[in-house]
């Protein structure tokens, strides 16, 4: 069935011909091979695998799928040949890898009905088959990417409910609803082993999504050696049946009566965050009553008298986890008495702890609108040399980044900072901060001194700036009171300043104090960057903070930056980077029609004063 919609389209490659697609001397397409029967299973002791032929079949079919179709008839024609053979060996299909990943790409080309009959077949009559196929490590994606598709259910929703018959309903995606509800169900039959299980659990985090209306982009396996990201999946909101807003609550229920798995187990610990995650983001009244509880459970726990059960919680892996999404999601009351009642006085012992120390980040970062913020600020203060000794430099750069959202303690972390750094004394030594904070270094060891007095060396390079002194010093450049960074930033050398704007966590710190800065203080840092705007301009990272520079500066300061540009027209229009800067600054205006381009920058300038009033 698949060669009867593949024969349509033209052959490529010089008349070469796919070994699938070919045609006999007479004209009559042969079947093939492996796929005449449709997928054949082999047993192999107990588990059954598709034959190699059948194998060979989803290969083929994958490889027609990356070609793209002319038409949706086409494409409609070709899923339906295609889940026809799938037809009666679905389960066999999904637990096979090659076939695993060609139903995952097919199942989203799918209309929903036909999603639906999948979802019958891989659960079976009563659905009691839905555990086996999503436990297993292939089965389980095909049954993600199936419930996924319940994103579409409004497209093939009839515009006019009221003229909505069961069959149109059932067509339109009532059929998918009831699959969706089925495995739901087999889900909280099941849900110690499901929220327990590392492919079952996925199933579930999907399925809460599903339920709640949002959806994030399709789970991949992780490859051998890749990095991890810890970013946030970017949700998409979509409309539910009603059948879903109730079937959400009644499956939270279930799963609350395993939580005692969440403080134990990791894997069941990211199905509880997940659901505390969808449930904040689309049932808020729910997310508050299960968040509740979940801090009674936590601290309803023996543990040795007079210690709160939180504090060995916060030093597990799996539960301290679970505590820090708690603590992202939760009001002002629950937070409050999570720090009163618990954890008062033993901030910084936390902070210390190579655990622990990163629900304390989440809760400085939560309370920082809050006036519990004073009091978890004078109490973590207390051991900042200690935490940066301990290497957690995420608590530090945490603080200093609620200091500059609260507004409050500014000064006193600046000081502390300073202390901490040893160039706070003598005053000589403060010119020094700012290579200091960015690489995270103190006075002594960064300009090999072993002195406690002693004059500034200028003679040491910047060097050694890192991620976290870079988001330490953008923290700080939001401060009231910045002068000391840019007292240092002044300071530096032209062949420093240019280390900074090229170096990739050293250009943001560069961007955030220029863009930050009053238009007197920018000037000054401009006069220092001058004779640099043309190699800046040819760096993929220089140019970026030129950019971003140019967007915050005054009329008569882009004059300056282009006025040393186009001295190197030649240079910046055949750079990668640099002619893009050429263009923006729209430099062959400057060059060729100095008043035109005067006149567009001064309409700019007045514009972007014009947000910043009403923005303020």
């Amino acid at each position: 069935m698949l060669a009867k919609v593949e024969g349509k389209r033209p052959q490529k490659g010089g008349g070469k011909k796919r070994k699938h697609l070919r045609e006999d001397e007479g004209g009559e397409k042969k079947k093939k091979r492996g796929v005449k029967d449709g997928p054949k299973a082999q047993r192999d002791g107990d588990k059954k695998h598709l034959d190699a032929l059948s194998v060979g079949y989803f290969r083929r079919v994958g490889e027609r799928l990356s070609e793209g179709f002319e038409d949706n008839e086409e494409r409609e024609m070709f899923v339906e040949n295609v889940l026809t053979e799938v037809k009666g060996k679905a389960a066999l299909v999904a637990m096979d890898r090659t076939g695993s990943i060609t139903l995952q790409r097919l199942l989203p080309l799918s209309s929903l009905d036909q999603v639906a009959e999948v979802l019958v077949e891989l659960g079976g009559e009563s659905g009691s088959e839905f555990k086996a196929v999503s436990c297993d490590r292939c089965g389980g994606h095909v049954v993600e990417s199936a419930l996924r598709q319940m994103s579409r259910w409004m497209e093939s929703s009839p515009s006019d409910p009221t003229s909505t018959t069961e069959e149109e309903e059932e067509a339109g995606g009532g059929a998918l609803e009831v699959q969706v509800l089925s495995l739901s169900q087999v889900v909280r039959d099941n849900s110690a082993e499901f929220i327990r299980h590392v492919h079952g659990s996925h199933v579930v985090r999907t399925l809460l999504h599903v339920l709640g209306g949002c959806v994030g982009p399709p789970r991949t396996e992780a490859r051998p050696g890749a990095k991890e990201r810890s970013i946030a999946p970017q949700l998409t909101d979509f409309e539910i049946p009603t059948s879903f807003w109730y079937e959400l609550k009644t499956l939270t229920e279930t799963l609350m009566e395993n939580i005692n798995l969440s403080v134990t187990d990791a894997v069941a610990s990211a199905v509880f965050q997940t659901m505390l995650t969808v449930c904040h983001r689309k049932r808020p009244k729910l997310c508050k009553q299960l968040l509740k509880r979940s801090m009674e459970y936590l601290t309803s726990r023996s543990a040795a008298p007079g210690v709160s059960p939180l504090l060995v919680f916060l030093k597990d892996q799996a539960s301290s986890h679970l505590i820090e999404t708690i603590v992202q999601l939760s009001h002002k009351a629950l937070l409050r008495d999570f720090y009163k009642n618990h954890l008062k006085g033993h901030l910084v012992d936390l902070a210390l702890h190579p655990i622990a120390n990163f629900p304390i980040q989440r809760l400085t970062a939560a309370s920082a609108k809050y006036k519990m913020f004073l009091k978890l600020f004078d109490e973590l203060v207390q051991g900042v040399e200690a935490i940066l000794a301990a290497g957690h430099m995420g608590v530090i750069v945490q603080l200093a980044e609620s200091c500059a959202e609260s507004g409050e303690k500014q000064d006193e972390m600046m000081q502390c900072l300073l202390r901490a750094f040893h160039c706070a004394e003598p005053g000589s030594r403060l010119a020094t901060c700012l290579p200091l904070f960015m690489s995270l270094l103190t006075y002594e060891v960064y300009y090999h001194s072993d002195t406690a007095e002693g004059a500034i060396s200028n003679k040491v390079p910047l060097t050694s700036i890192c991620y976290h002194g870079s988001r330490l010093v953008q923290a700080l450049a939001k401060f009231k009171e910045r002068s000391f960074l840019l007292s240092s930033l002044r300071a530096l050398s032209p062949a420093d300043l240019l280390t900074l704007a090229l170096d990739p966590a050293g250009s943001h710190v560069l961007q955030s104090l220029i863009t930050t800065s009053s238009d007197k203080g920018r000037g000054k840092i401009l006069k220092r960057l001058e004779g640099l705007f043309v190699q800046m301009a040819c760096s993929r990272l220089g140019s970026r903070v030129l950019e971003a520079v140019w967007n915050s500066a005054s009329v008569s300061q882009r004059q300056s930056i282009a006025q040393e540009l186009v001295t190197s027209e030649s240079q910046l229009r055949s750079d990668q980077f640099a002619r893009h800067v050429w263009a923006k600054f729209a430099l062959y205006h400057f060059v060729h029609r100095r008043a035109h381009w005067q006149e567009i920058q001064t309409g700019e300038s007045k514009k972007r004063k014009l947000f910043s009033d009403i923005l303020e």
